[in-house]
């Protein structure tokens, strides 16, 4: 039934485009021959088919009320103080002074230091010591004032110890050989 049905919408459409249809609505005629066809007259009748849905049974009466909810401004309070802040200077100390001193001694790294420090009257005096991997102290004794400046002295106590030498095998070099090339020398184009 389909494909008859098919065959007549298609028979009907190619009917139709066959047509040809001016679509400037004039009568002008274009001269090419009418054509004609009358399809023969096809009838079909569809099957009667019904279908009642099936019946439910009645569904529950729900219902649902919201809770009831009430509210109630907040009381309010008192409009708070505005409290004014002083800034109150720090207290200034025309000479201050400050002393320190600090020291390490780590025998399994065999890391050693120490330092201190003190500021009096706008001078400041201190030093520092720490052991060099050759074994030696080097000790820095320093002083610092506004009109001498900076000023250390460096000393150095006990004697170094030797390392040992570690070999290193010699590693061959390349060394890059020059020619010179002068009137009448050819190298051929290789530098």
């Amino acid at each position: 039934m389909f494909a008859q049905t098919s065959f007549v919408l298609g028979l009907a459409l190619s009917v139709a485009v066959a047509i040809p249809i001016d679509p400037y609505g004039s009568s002008i005629s274009y001269g090419a021959p009418s054509l004609s066809y009358a399809a023969p007259a096809v009838s079909y009748a569809a099957p009667a088919i019904s279908y009642a849905a099936p019946k439910l049974l009645a569904a529950p009466a729900i219902s649902y009320a919201a809770p009831a909810i009430s509210y109630a401004a907040p009381k309010l309070l008192a409009a708070p103080v505005a409290v004014a802040k002083v800034a109150v200077a720090e207290p200034y100390d025309p000479n201050p002074q400050y002393s320190f001193s600090y020291g390490v001694t780590d025998h399994k790294t065999g890391d050693s230091k120490q330092q201190e420090e003190t500021l009096v009257n706008g001078v400041v005096h201190g030093s520092y010591s720490l052991a060099e991997p050759d074994g030696t102290i080097r000790k820095v004794t320093y002083t610092a004032d506004k009109v001498n400046g900076f000023n250390a002295v460096v000393e150095k106590k006990g004697v170094a110890i030797a390392k040992p030498v570690v070999a290193v095998a010699a590693v061959p070099t390349l060394t890059k050989i020059g020619y010179a090339s002068g009137p009448g020398l050819s190298l051929g184009g290789h530098y």
